[in-house]
């Protein structure tokens, strides 16, 4: 019982740790950044509100903005591949990764559901 006791204190600790660090990043993401990027790189294929007209690619407005942050990296090391973007997102600095994030989570979507 004393080794679980001290697994959870360290997997407590980790969580913190983790969450400061997300929430350091969160601090100094630019929203405006991210849209400028966004502009650039990304409303081809996620629009420039970050509603897709494509079918095969995914809305990212109001999407979490830890979300687009673990999936970016995971592009951007290779963890999660796409033919697109495994290209696009390889040279996105950790900044990029930040400002879009914060950029699509800010973009208000509602979801109706049908009656």
């Amino acid at each position: 019982m004393p080794h679980q006791t001290a697994r959870r204190r360290h997997a407590g600790a980790a969580a913190l740790v983790f969450l400061a660090g997300l929430a350091a990043a969160d601090a100094r993401a630019d929203a405006a950044a991210g849209r400028a990027k966004a502009d650039q790189m990304c409303a081809t294929c996620h629009g420039f509100d970050g509603v897709s007209q494509l079918p095969n690619a995914p809305t990212l407005a109001g999407q979490p903005e830890i979300y687009l942050q673990e999936s970016l990296n995971a592009y951007r090391t290779g963890r999660r591949q796409h033919e697109m973007m495994t290209v696009v997102a390889k040279d996105l600095t950790d900044q990029d990764v930040a400002n879009l994030a914060t950029w699509y989570a800010s973009i208000g979507f509602t979801v109706s559901v049908p009656p």
